[in-house]
C-alpha cells in the first residue's frame, strides 16, 4: 500500500509499505477514505518530539471502511461499516477508560515502560498517555492513518460510528480536532459572563472558539498573527487580536474593563512564537543548547493576563521541559490549570448529534484537498502557512 512515511527532519515521503495485518483478535483493518494533516504532526515533521524512527507511517486523523476484523471484535463492527477512528487507542476496560479518561488508557501504550523513563517516572509508577496512532514510539509506535489501510487495535472500542448521510468531511474531525477544541472549552468551565481568550487560530483554535460560543461564553477573543486565520476566526464569531501588530495585554484589558479574561486557552503548544524578539531569541537559544524543549511564550502570557481565580486550559501539545514559567504569578493569582490529550470518545456522541442537528459543520476549516501522494509537499505548505493553508485533507 501507499503511505506517508517519516524519514527524518522535514523529510516525509509517499512510499510503498507492507499492508497491515490482523495481529490480535481485537484488531480491525480499515480502508482509509479520508485523512488529514494535524498541527501536532508538524512537531514530528520538525522533529521536536522525540521517539520517531525512520519508516514510521504518519497521521492520526483518519476514517474509512472496515474490511477485516479479528474474532474478538464480537459484533461491535461489521464489514463495510464506515467509522471515524479516534487518535487515542483505548481498551475500554481499564480504570481510566471506565472513568471516561480515555487519553490515559492504562493498556494501549505498548511502549509505556520506555515513555515512563523519558518523562521522568519510575518503572513502577509510570503514568504515561494512551497509545496514539502515528505519533512516536513513546506512544506505542503504532502506524498512522495517512495511508491506504490501517490496523486499528482494540477496534471494538477504538472507533466512532457516524450517520451514513453525513459526508466524510463533516465527520472526519471527530477523530481529533473537534473534540480537542470541545474538551479545551469544557474544561475551562465556561460561564455566561465569561470572556474566553484563545491563543492560536489554527484548526484546533478554530474548533475551540466555536465550542466556547456553543457553550455560552459572553465573548471569545482569538489571538494570532496570520491574516487568513484571523479572518476565519472572525467568521466564527470571535473578536480577533493580531499579536504582531497590537499589544495583547492592552486589547484584553480594553475588552474586560481592565480585569483580564476569566478563561484562557492555549491552542498553540510547544512551538509557540513570541512577538517579543528577545523572548523568542531566548527560547530558541535554550532549545539549541538543549536546556529546554518547548517554547513557553503562550503559557507565560496567559498566566500574566488571566483574571485572578481564572482557569487556564491547555489543549496545545507539549513534549518536555519549559523555562521561565512565572509560577509566582500562577500561584498567587489562584489560577487553575487543566491539560491533557483529548478523551475523544467521551465527547463524540454529543458532537455527532450537534453536527447532525446543524449546530456546526466542522468542514468549514478545510482549505486544501489533495491526493495522498501530494502529502509531503503539503506538510511544508501547512507548516510555513503558505497559500492561505489552514487545514489539509488527503484522499488515499
Amino acid at each position: 500500500m501507499r503511505a506517508l512515511v517519516w524519514h527524518g527532519t522535514e523529510d516525509i515521503r509517499c512510499d510503498t509499505v507492507p499492508d497491515p495485518k490482523i495481529e490480535d483478535e481485537r484488531d480491525a483493518i480499515i480502508k482509509v477514505t479520508t485523512c488529514a494533516i494535524c498541527g501536532s504532526d508538524l512537531h514530528l515533521y520538525d522533529h521536536v518530539m522525540p521517539g520517531m524512527e525512520k519508516g514510521d507511517v504518519m497521521g492520526h486523523e483518519f476514517m474509512g471502511e472496515v474490511v477485516e476484523m479479528g474474532k474478538g471484535v464480537n459484533g461491535a463492527l461489521r464489514k463495510g461499516e464506515r467509522i471515524v477512528v479516534p487518535f487515542t487507542i483505548i481498551c475500554g476496560e481499564c480504570d481510566q477508560c471506565k472513568r471516561g479518561y480515555f487519553s490515559v488508557c492504562e493498556r494501549s501504550n505498548r511502549n509505556k515502560h520506555v515513555a515512563d523513563k523519558v518523562f521522568g517516572h519510575t518503572t513502577v509508577f509510570g503514568h504515561t498517555t494512551a497509545g496514539l496512532f502515528g505519533y512516536t514510539h513513546l506512544t506505542g509506535g503504532y502506524q498512522g492513518g495517512q495511508a491506504e489501510y490501517v490496523r486499528v487495535p482494540f477496534a471494538d472500542k477504538t472507533h466512532i460510528k457516524v450517520p451514513e448521510h453525513l459526508s466524510d468531511e463533516q465527520v472526519l474531525f471527530l477523530g481529533d480536532i473537534f473534540p480537542t477544541g470541545w474538551q479545551a472549552a469544557v474544561q475551562a468551565d465556561i460561564q455566561p459572563t465569561d470572556t474566553v481568550a484563545i491563543w492560536g487560530a489554527g484548526p484546533v483554535g478554530q474548533m475551540t472558539l466555536r465550542s466556547a460560543l456553543l457553550l455560552g461564553a459572553k465573548q471569545v477573543v482569538c489571538i494570532d498573527s496570520v491574516p487568513e486565520r484571523l479572518e476565519m476566526a472572525r467568521a466564527g464569531g470571535a473578536i480577533t487580536v493580531d499579536n504582531a501588530q497590537e499589544s495583547v495585554v492592552e486589547r484584553l484589558n480594553e475588552l474586560t474593563d481592565g480585569k483580564g479574561p476569566e478563561k484562557c486557552i492555549d491552542a498553540v503548544g510547544m512551538e509557540a512564537h513570541s512577538p517579543r524578539a528577545l523572548e523568542h531569541a531566548y527560547d530558541r537559544l535554550k532549545q539549541a543548547v538543549m536546556l529546554e524543549s518547548d517554547r513557553a511564550a503562550v503559557l507565560r502570557e496567559m498566566i500574566y493576563v488571566c483574571r485572578p481565580a481564572g482557569i487556564i486550559s491547555i489543549p496545545g501539545v507539549y513534549g518536555g521541559l519549559v523555562d521561565k514559567l512565572p509560577m509566582g504569578a500562577l500561584m498567587n493569582k489562584g489560577l487553575t490549570i487543566r491539560t491533557g490529550q483529548t478523551h475523544v470518545n467521551r465527547w463524540t456522541d454529543d458532537l455527532v448529534k450537534r453536527i447532525d442537528d446543524g449546530q456546526i459543520d466542522p468542514s468549514f476549516v478545510i482549505t486544501h484537498r489533495v491526493r495522498l501522494d501530494q502529502g509531503p509537499e503539503m506538510y511544508k505548505t501547512f507548516r510555513d502557512k503558505k497559500d492561505n493553508c489552514i487545514k489539509v485533507v488527503l484522499r488515499p
